[in-house]
């Protein structure tokens, strides 16, 4: 269970022993030269990198060390990533329904979505089905009922997930995002409104945590 201290951080290179994939770069709060440091690290062990919340200032910093690197702006995330065999991509059956209630929900749906294909798993994407238009979702359920797994970003009053629930029989991993006037303070009307959901079988993760659905769907989907 050994580490690698860099005196501003200690990389798990065992982590993927224990979790099945290679310890994350969280870039919010990090230095460029930093992120750099670690990614660089955790690349001369033989892993992947995966990098979250990061800005181009942090893209271009693991660009120069590793030039496999990808951006997805939208998403913020960085990739550096070996081509995935294909017994990688044999090992998780199945595929995850990603579905936003609104446009301005793309961002942590992205984030949910690189995740997820970073670890290997095929992502349906259906953007923008709120409750404000509900004919949208419902033209979409024949695809939405082939998924194993559903993940459902939504901000402002966070309805979306508990409406899904009722209608089909998947586990559904409910992200609340910050998006929505002053009373949903920042999030958090959505949070309980899917905390509170009558539907069974929804469950909820943090404000904003794209990626936290997406590895959490992955596992899903790995002991199914």
């Amino acid at each position: 269970m050994d580490y690698e201290d860099l005196g501003f951080a200690k990389i798990d290179h065992h982590r993927h022993l224990r979790k099945g994939f290679p310890e994350v770069i969280y870039c919010e709060g990090k230095t460029p030269a930093q992120i750099a440091q670690i990614a660089k690290r955790i690349s001369q062990n033989g892993h992947d990198v995966l990098a979250t919340r990061a800005d181009r200032k942090a893209f271009r910093a693991i660009k120069k060390i590793l030039k496999s690197a990808k951006y997805f702006e939208l998403a913020r995330i960085v990739t550096a990533q070996r081509k995935p065999s294909r017994s990688d991509r044999d090992s998780v059956a199945g595929s995850i329904a990603l579905i936003t209630a609104g446009t301005a929900d793309l961002p942590v749906a992205e984030e949910a979505a690189g995740t997820a294909e970073f670890l290997g798993n095929k992502v349906e994407r259906i953007y923008d089905v709120g409750v404000a238009g509900i004919h949208r979702l419902l033209k979409n359920m024949p695809k939405i009922q082939k998924a194993k797994v559903i993940i459902v970003v939504a901000g402002m009053e966070g309805a979306l997930p508990s409406v899904i629930g009722g209608l089909i029989d998947k586990p559904i991993i409910a992200v609340p995002t910050s998006i929505g006037y002053g009373a949903s303070f920042k999030g958090l009307s959505a949070l309980l409104t899917m905390m509170n959901s009558c539907a069974p079988g929804v469950a909820v993760v943090n404000i904003d945590n794209g990626f936290g659905a997406a590895v959490m769907a992955h596992y899903i989907l790995k002991c199914a």
